[in-house]
């Protein structure tokens, strides 16, 4: 078993630092490690030997970072051009000696969908990681692959296995938080205090989030479906089974998605629906004191005017208008409350 090396040992090889980090490099043969840490010129040396299965770690590479490993592997220019440039779709190309593939790691984090991405060379013996950041835990990939049963030994096949089942579980724990998201949002729509804005803000930034999580979800059922075709013979038949488990698992994240934005467009559809039945209830509990305060102010208007009546200026005429004021007053109060109109 190798020992790990230290990052000081790492950097004391010339040229073995790349982008932002270390790379991180490893070799497998008959499942076992042999080999880990060693710089990356000497990647070609072990892939020449049989039945060696080598993995290499590039974190935040530029064209000139990946020119050695291009080498290396024979990679071509154009799927370089993709691992190195930001922002590029998920997707899976197919090419004469490898596969390249870019996906995305989803995190939420107070609120916000922040996307990580990473692509990957397949050849039959190796696999390459090029993260444009290293917020991608590598280490939980690591691990991942010493806790695999090793179908057939480890194998290039075993290791993308691990890589996609990895990002698939992280777009499931984003989307699990985007649901919890909505729980909160929804309850928020049925509290008594109805904080508009903060329903507004919440909403808004969810369905940016879900659109986000959904623009590179998706894509990921074709990038697995193409690594099962049998005619392209990228995943070894015993490895079928287990990648046809990541794509179960890209469905349930499309269809989580899917979803949750028929969810939140209904929370919206029903915020405006108690909007305007609140706002009906406060227009109608208005109009029905309206109603009981015309009453004097009619009675009080009549009994001003300026010409004989019954209590013309006696303190009978004073009583009266008392009486009328009060009896109406509470006789409107009793009926629109019986109405439920206040």
């Amino acid at each position: 078993m190798a020992t790990h090396p230290s990052e000081t040992d790492v950097d004391r090889h010339p040229g073995n630092r790349i982008g932002s980090a270390p790379p991180r490099t490893r070799a497998w043969r008959d499942g076992r490690i042999e080999a880990e840490g060693f710089p990356v010129a000497e990647v070609s040396d072990h892939l020449e030997r049989p039945g060696v299965v080598v993995w290499l770690d590039l974190c935040a590479p530029d064209h000139d970072d990946l020119r050695v490993i291009s080498e290396e592997l024979g990679l071509d220019h154009v799927a370089v051009e993709d691992a190195v440039s930001r922002h590029e779709r998920a997707k899976i190309d197919r090419y004469d000696r490898y596969a390249f593939l870019n996906v995305y790691v989803p995190r939420v984090n107070d609120g916000d969908l922040v996307l990580h991405e990473v692509s990957a060379f397949l050849t039959d013996q190796a696999l390459v990681t090029v993260r444009q950041d290293a917020e991608f835990d590598v280490d939980e990939l690591i691990h991942r692959w010493d806790a695999s049963p090793g179908v057939d030994g480890t194998s290039a096949g075993l290791l993308l296995y691990g890589l996609l089942d990895l990002v698939v579980d992280l777009q499931l724990d984003a989307a699990q938080a985007l649901d919890d998201e909505a729980d909160e949002v929804e309850a928020l729509v049925f509290d008594d205090t109805f904080p508009v804005k903060e329903i507004q803000r919440r909403s808004f930034q969810l369905r940016k989030n879900l659109v986000a999580l959904r623009r590179v979800a998706l894509p990921m059922r074709e990038v697995v479906n193409t690594l099962l075709r049998r005619d392209l013979r990228l995943v070894p038949p015993a490895l079928v089974p287990y990648f046809q488990d990541v794509y179960d698992h890209t469905l349930r994240v499309g269809e989580w998605t899917d979803g949750l934005r028929d969810l939140v467009a209904n929370l919206l559809d029903t915020r405006l629906a108690l909007q305007g039945n609140r706002m009906n209830e406060v227009m109608k509990k208005v109009t029905s004191w309206a109603a009981i305060i015309a009453v004097p102010t009619a009675v009080t208007g009549f009994y001003g005017q300026n010409v004989p009546y019954p209590g013309f200026s006696q303190h009978d005429g004073f009583i009266a208008s008392t009486i009328v004021i009060i009896v109406c007053s509470v006789g409107l109060y009793v009926i629109f409350k019986w109405r439920d109109w206040l």
